[in-house]
């Protein structure tokens, strides 16, 4: 299989922050990659780079075998892209806005019609075609907007948050759609504050922290990483008081429990690794969400 999208020493600073420091990656064509990391790891600043919107200070970086800061216009045409932000038009209407951008991007005016009604049905938006978009909450504008970053299968999607703002049968919608894109042979890479999508979705995750890879495989992978089992010591409110890896082993249990030692504790239980586990133990920091390169550079 060969790859999508090469990233080789990849470096950005902004002022006298260097948020991306050598970063190297590669994403096998027809899968999906999840770029996951802390606030200000470099991941929106990644795909900001890799879809030529930020040219880097150092390193390569390939799209369909096209060096973003060399063909910039030939990554373009391979590439679509959602932000974390909505970017539609509020005077047009939802279908207006699909059908305007369905043109734009080369369908004719009965394709660009029956692509927008596709699309409309499939991200829940048919009650409000017919509204003007500035009327819309913001949970609508994010489907929207997903819904126009579709309208064409280029080679290779990025999704930067996607589902963020989504509810669940919005981003149950999309992640069919992801998995369509991918069966079809697409190639998408995306970043998440979900865990749990990254672990539904992705064939392989790339752990960021400080503008490096600390961490990459498949969740399985990554999970037995963290050892057999996390020990779970909660109060009598089932607060959870401390969780604590272990090898799987009595011995390991022994020493997790032990080394807990907590006076409050009322039970324990005992659970496979998750991707929280992970991340905590390759970040030393919970899960959270970047904000926007926009206002972070990060």
């Amino acid at each position: 299989m060969s790859d999508a999208i090469i990233v080789r020493g990849i470096r950005k600073s902004f002022g006298g922050t260097e948020v991306l420091r050598g970063l190297d990656l590669s994403v096998p064509a027809g899968t999906v990659f999840a770029l996951l990391g802390p606030n200000g790891a470099g991941k929106t600043t990644l795909i900001s780079i890799l879809s030529t919107l930020v040219i880097p200070d150092a390193g390569t970086a390939v799209i369909a075998g096209h060096d973003v800061v060399r063909e910039p216009e030939q990554v373009k045409r391979r590439i679509s892209l959602t932000g974390q932000s909505a970017a539609v038009d509020e005077v047009l209407t939802g279908r207006e806005n699909l059908r305007m951008m369905a043109r734009l991007s080369g369908l004719g005016r009965r394709a660009a019609a029956t692509r927008a009604d596709e699309l409309l049905a499939r991200f829940g938006l048919e009650d409000a075609a017919r509204k003007r978009v500035g009327t819309y909450s913001g949970g609508m504008r994010r489907r929207l907007d997903l819904a126009i970053s579709l309208i064409l299968t280029p080679p290779i999607v990025f999704l930067d948050e996607p589902t963020t703002g989504l509810d669940t049968r919005s981003r149950q919608a999309l992640w069919d759609e992801i998995r369509t894109l991918t069966a079809n042979g697409t190639t998408v890479l995306l970043t998440t504050q979900y865990l749990e999508e990254a672990d539904q979705l992705a064939d392989r995750i790339a752990v960021i922290e400080h503008g490096t890879v600390v961490a990459e495989g498949t969740a399985d992978e990554l999970k037995a990483r963290i050892g057999g089992e996390v020990v779970t010591v909660s109060d009598a409110a089932g607060e959870v008081l401390a969780e604590l890896p272990t090898d799987g082993t009595l011995a390991g249990l022994r020493r997790a429990l032990a080394e807990l030692d907590a006076a409050d504790a009322a039970s324990v239980a005992l659970r496979s690794p998750s991707l929280d586990d992970v991340f905590l133990a390759v970040t030393g920091s919970p899960a959270t969400r970047e904000p926007e390169l926009a206002t972070t550079k990060g």
